[in-house]
C-alpha cells in the first residue's frame, strides 16, 4: 500500500485536526462536520496529482486554451453516517464524480468484542473507475476491509483510493496487508493505539456522534 500522511509537516491541516480533537471546539458539530469536510476538500486536491489528464482546448470570450483535464471516471464511496462529511469535502472537489453509499457499523457483543455489519449498498458499477473509500476513522480497519469486500461484485476498479482523517497503527497494517499493492491511503494523521473497545487514542472520539448525534443500537 502507498501511504500518504499529512502531519509531518506543517500546514493549515493541522488546525483542522487539532479542532476536531478538542473537547471544546469539538461540541460545535457544524464545525466539526465542516472540518471533516476541509480535510476531505485537501485530501482530494493532494490525490487530484495522482489521477490521469487529458489535454483539452477550451474557448474563452477572447480566445482558446490549451488545459490539461481529468479523465478518469471516479466514484466516491463514504461508509454512512461518519464518512458523510467527509464524502462532501470529496464531492466539493471531484464534482463530475459518481457516488455511493455504504453502511458499516459496529454491533457490539460484548464490552470489549464487536463485529463489523454491511448491510446497505447504493453504487454505480466499479469496473476500471477509480473509487474512493471515504471515511473519518481507521481504527482496526475492518470497515474499510468489510466494505472492500462487499463491493467486489460490482466490477474491478482501475485504482483504490482510501480516504481516513486518523488512523492507528494497528489499522494501517490491517489494510495494508488486505488490499491491493497499489491501493493509496491518504490520511491526515496517525495516532499509535487502540484502547481495549478499540477506538483510536489520543483520537477524538466518535466521529458520527459528534457530527450528527448520539445513536442508539437496536
Amino acid at each position: 500500500m502507498i501511504i500518504h500522511r499529512f502531519d509531518e509537516s506543517n500546514s493549515i491541516l493541522l488546525q483542522f485536526i487539532s479542532e476536531l480533537r478538542s473537547v471544546e471546539i469539538q461540541k460545535d458539530r457544524m464545525r466539526f462536520r465542516r472540518n471533516l469536510e476541509r480535510i476531505g476538500e485537501i485530501l482530494s486536491y493532494e490525490m487530484s496529482k495522482q489521477i490521469s489528464y487529458q489535454k483539452q482546448t477550451i474557448t474563452t470570450p477572447l480566445g482558446t486554451k490549451v488545459i490539461s483535464l481529468p479523465e478518469d471516471k471516479i466514484v466516491i464511496c463514504s461508509i454512512l453516517r461518519a464518512g458523510l462529511a467527509l464524502h462532501q469535502g470529496v464531492l466539493n472537489y471531484f464534482d463530475q464524480a459518481d457516488n455511493a453509499f455504504i453502511s458499516a457499523y459496529r454491533k457490539h457483543l460484548s464490552d470489549s468484542e464487536f463485529e463489523i455489519l454491511v448491510e446497505y449498498l447504493a453504487s454505480p458499477s466499479l469496473e476500471n473507475h477509480i473509487l474512493i473509500l471515504a471515511d473519518p476513522m481507521l481504527a482496526t480497519g475492518r470497515s474499510f476491509i468489510n466494505v472492500y469486500d462487499s463491493l467486489k461484485k460490482l466490477g474491478a476498479p482501475k485504482e483504490i483510493h482510501l480516504f481516513a482523517v486518523i488512523g492507528s497503527e494497528e489499522g494501517l497494517q490491517n489494510v495494508s496487508a488486505h488490499f491491493p499493492e497499489n491501493t493509496h491511503l491518504w490520511i491526515a494523521t496517525v495516532d499509535e493505539k487502540l484502547n481495549e473497545h478499540s477506538y483510536i487514542v489520543p483520537g477524538l472520539g466518535d466521529a458520527g456522534d459528534l457530527a450528527f448525534g448520539e445513536k442508539m443500537q437496536g
